[in-house]
């Protein structure tokens, strides 16, 4: 097991400890009570850490990809509409984490839903956040640790430079995790869509398959069903642990971009213990909601309490 996975694990048993504080939109950290700057002020502040940084840590979460149109799993909104149109019609869903929750008659429809929601990431055009993110990393020596299975990041970076720790939509696994092997699901995903054109199911004999044990294939992606944490998983959180490790005597900044309540141990947590612990690194949050700096480390860091696509849309403007 990895450095960087410990302390994933040491945040988990604080989630589930303290998890009525976390439901609640809190943490069991003691919070910073610093007035923070204006909002001009913290994008000069931004941009200079940006610049000054010899290396860059990127944690980029839901509320990135949100911030870009990405904003369809838990609201029934026009991206919803646009990619999920005939479901919301027959179905009522809410949000594509609905479909996926839901008690499918046949796989058929399962699969066709699946595809659907599969296709709809894999596909989709890098998104404005990522874009500006971009201009502001470039000539930087960076690495991006991620949550997110949606593709964005691995569509504008060398996989050596990404680390997906929950998941990626291009791949699948076997669902019973019978063989540690992953395989590409892009091209099989865009056939399925093809095979099913305003149908809302696939035929059964289409459905994708383990090739070693002949069952269900399914996405490589945590929270739906068995994730497979194998050799693939923990080269994962290998690229992460030897950059840091690699770096860690550097002028480092961890940059958070959009942590949510449901998943604060994967990125914003350990960022916040290696920003206490190492002597030369700074943290930078920015959130549309959560205005969470710990004290401990309230000199060595703040929150950007503002929306994201905003905030990197003004920061990138100075590296034009």
């Amino acid at each position: 097991m990895t450095f960087y996975e410990d302390l994933v694990n040491e945040t988990q048993i604080n989630f589930m400890v303290y998890n009525k504080i976390y439901a609640a939109g809190g943490t069991a950290e003691k919070l910073s009570r610093k007035q923070p700057l204006n909002y001009e002020e913290q994008i000069k502040k931004l941009v200079n850490h940006i610049k000054d940084a010899e290396v860059v840590v990127v944690g980029g979460a839901s509320g990135l990809s949100a911030a870009g149109g990405g904003d369809f799993y838990y609201s029934d909104n026009d991206s919803f509409r646009k990619y999920f149109g005939k479901y919301a019609k027959k179905y009522k869903f809410k949000g594509a984490f609905d479909g996926m929750m839901h008690k499918w008659e046949t796989r058929g429809e399962f699969w066709g839903y699946l595809a659907t929601f599969l296709h709809s990431t894999i596909n989709a055009e890098v998104r404005k956040p990522y874009l500006d993110l971009d201009k502001m990393l470039k000539g930087k020596d960076f690495f991006v640790l991620t949550t997110n299975q949606d593709t964005q990041f691995v569509k504008l970076y060398d996989e050596k430079q990404v680390a997906e720790i929950q998941g990626d939509h291009r791949f699948f696994q076997c669902s019973r995790c019978c063989t540690d092997y992953t395989w590409d699901s892009t091209e099989t995903i865009n056939n399925l869509i093809e095979i099913m054109g305003d149908d809302l199911a696939i035929p059964e004999d289409k459905i994708p398959r383990c090739p070693n044990c002949g069952a269900e294939a399914f996405p490589w992606v945590r929270g739906y069903g068995n994730f497979l944490t194998a050799s693939k998983y923990e080269s994962e959180y290998k690229k992460i642990s030897d950059y840091i490790l690699k770096n860690k005597d550097k002028k480092i900044l961890f940059l958070e971009l959009g942590v949510g309540r449901m998943t604060p141990m994967f990125i914003q947590e350990p960022f916040w213990r290696l920003t206490e612990k190492l002597p030369n690194a700074y943290y930078i949050s920015v959130n549309d909601k959560y205005n969470l700096l710990p004290k401990s480390i309230e000199d060595k860091g703040f929150v950007i309490l503002a929306d994201i696509g905003k905030v990197l849309e003004d920061a990138a403007n100075s590296f034009a």
